[in-house]
């Protein structure tokens, strides 16, 4: 049996001792398996064998075992290149695996990523509508209001909405016409809406866009 130094170094690498918080039988028994380590090479198996050197007079009274300390032997065939060779095989193999499900993952999450891409873009998108108020005028003081806007609100079309209306005073008696309408962008055009408006001259001077916002 020998003690395999990479796995020491490795394992001194985040901790003090072999075993739990404080010096133990598992220390002194790997202490015992070898010589001082060499700096250079193993400075943290070095550092921890200085540190149980200085313990020499308490390796005797220690509390522990030496179960955890065993963990660092390995058989002599352990040591020969061919176990090495094996060993490192072994060891590539491990990685290979984690290579595979790295892979697998990142398989995994571009098809989730795709599907949900596919879901969005063919999830239908809601309608751009604009809220207008549409002013229109008539004639003179004697045209019939509530004919005028019964007129208006005779149009019909697909994407088109009628909401509230007031009269507004002008001037000279003459009031005009002042007219909500929400409109799908796609399906409704202003002038059309506008020259369909028109179209109504015995009430209709003109119409105008007084104002525009977009839902």
């Amino acid at each position: 049996m020998s003690l395999n130094f990479v796995a020491l170094e490795q394992h001194l690498s985040t901790r003090s001792y072999i075993e739990g918080y404080t010096p133990s039988q598992a220390d002194v028994h790997v202490y015992n398996l070898l010589t001082a380590p060499e700096p250079s090479k193993y400075p943290h198996s070095a550092r921890w064998y200085s540190h149980i050197k200085s313990y020499a007079a308490e390796h005797a009274t220690l509390p522990g075992t030496s179960t955890a300390g065993q963990a660092f032997l390995q058989s002599q065939s352990a040591s020969t290149p061919a176990a090495a060779a094996a060993a490192d095989e072994d060891e590539v193999d491990l990685f290979a695996d984690d290579d595979e499900e790295d892979a697998e993952a990142e398989r995994l999450k571009a098809e989730r990523v795709a599907a949900y891409n596919a879901k969005k873009a063919n999830k239908p998108k809601a309608a751009a509508k604009s809220v207008v108020t549409l002013e229109v005028k008539p004639w003179d003081d004697e045209t019939d209001m509530q004919a005028l806007e019964d007129s208006v609100r005779s149009i019909e079309q697909e994407g088109l909405v009628w909401g509230a209306s007031k009269l507004v005073a002008v001037g000279y008696g003459i009031k005009k016409l002042q007219i909500t309408v929400v409109v799908e962008d796609e399906l409704v055009s202003l002038d059309d809406l506008q020259e369909k408006v028109a179209e109504f001259d015995d009430y209709v001077q003109s119409s105008d866009i007084a104002a525009m916002q977009k839902l």
